[in-house]
């Protein structure tokens, strides 16, 4: 360490191979590096206070003691907590892991659309207990209209997925661009309210913050095509939980499927938990539970130390305004 012009924490769970990878990354750069592997339960504000560099997500009120950082690379796609006043310095940077979760998390709304189109978890209960009857009429994605709000990495993973399968596809994002080959159509969020009454499958993976923060509200839901599928794997606060509880238990949705909810996690005595056509899983779409997903932040996290060393620009830059990726 007795040379050592920057200290790289890394709290990620790296394996032997990983380590190299890394370090090989920073090698050839205009710092000598020294790495410092802790896991994340162990991290203590001493090592976030000596930390030029931080790769892997922490407590927020940890990361404040990171006087000398410059540059914090994220494990996750969502920046919310490292974007308020004061929990970074100034001057340091902030990149996230966009591109690592679109294979996962767009499987999981998949699964999660099957599920509640074909009935599966109705018939999860029928098998539990013993009961050999239909429980009715299902719609297919083929021909269906699939609005997704949300049209980044996951978002537009999904729709690609959904657009193979044969749906006709509608993306909404935050400001229009070119139009990709997987989207029928492209909106802005101002549309909104005249897209939801065409939706089959409204599928929502948009981050936090003030903009999305109950943006579907009882106007909106009721908006939605009576027995349309909801899917929510962004950010909990995108729906108002007490209003989807009412419209659910009317049957004027055909089903929804979260993968995160408000609050999380969903307390034991929530209502929803007992909501026959609601699927819950709890926020497990990304996570590390599909070692690609994991592979792939490693693979971001060692592009964007090579940059950083060689005093490039980063890829995944987080606006500190609006969390999103510049």
């Amino acid at each position: 360490m007795a040379n050592c012009m920057k200290e790289i924490l890394v709290t990620i769970p790296v394996s032997e191979e990983h380590k190299k990878f890394l370090e090989s990354r920073a090698a050839d750069g205009q710092y000598n590096c020294c790495f410092r592997y802790v896991e994340k339960g162990k991290v203590t504000k001493e090592d976030v206070e000596r930390a030029h560099v931080m790769i892997g997500n922490l407590p927020a009120d940890m990361v404040k003691n990171a006087k000398n950082l410059e540059w914090y690379q994220l494990n996750s796609a969502g920046a919310d907590p490292y974007i308020r006043p004061g929990v970074l310095p100034e001057g340091a940077v902030l990149t996230n892991a966009t591109g690592a979760y679109g294979l996962a998390v767009s499987e999981h709304m998949i699964a999660l659309v099957f599920d509640l189109i074909r009935r599966f978890n109705q018939y999860h209960k029928n098998q539990a207990g013993h009961v050999w009857e239909s429980r009715g009429n299902i719609i297919s994605v083929e021909g269906s209209t699939v609005l997704v709000l949300g049209v980044g990495d996951i978002g537009g993973e999904f729709a690609r997925k959904m657009k193979a399968l044969g749906a006709y596809t509608i993306g909404v994002r935050r400001t229009l661009r070119e139009k990709p080959e997987y989207l029928d159509e492209q909106h802005t969020l101002a549309d909104l309210d005249m897209l939801l009454p065409r939706a089959d499958i409204v599928a929502m993976v948009l981050p936090g913050g003030d903009a999305t923060s109950h943006l579907m509200d009882e106007k909106k839901l009721r908006l939605m095509k009576k027995g349309a599928y909801l899917i929510n794997v962004g950010r909990g606060s995108a729906i108002d939980p007490k209003v989807l509880l009412k419209v659910l238990k009317e049957g004027f949705l055909g089903g929804c499927g979260l993968d995160v909810t408000e609050p999380e996690p969903l307390p034991a005595d929530d209502p929803l938990w007992d909501v026959e056509n609601l699927v819950i899983t709890p926020h497990v779409a990304g996570n590390f539970f599909l070692r690609e997903t994991f592979e792939r932040i490693v693979r971001i996290a060692g592009d964007n130390l090579e940059a950083w060393v060689n005093k490039r620009e980063l890829n995944n830059v987080v606006d500190m305004v609006t969390g999103y990726k510049r």
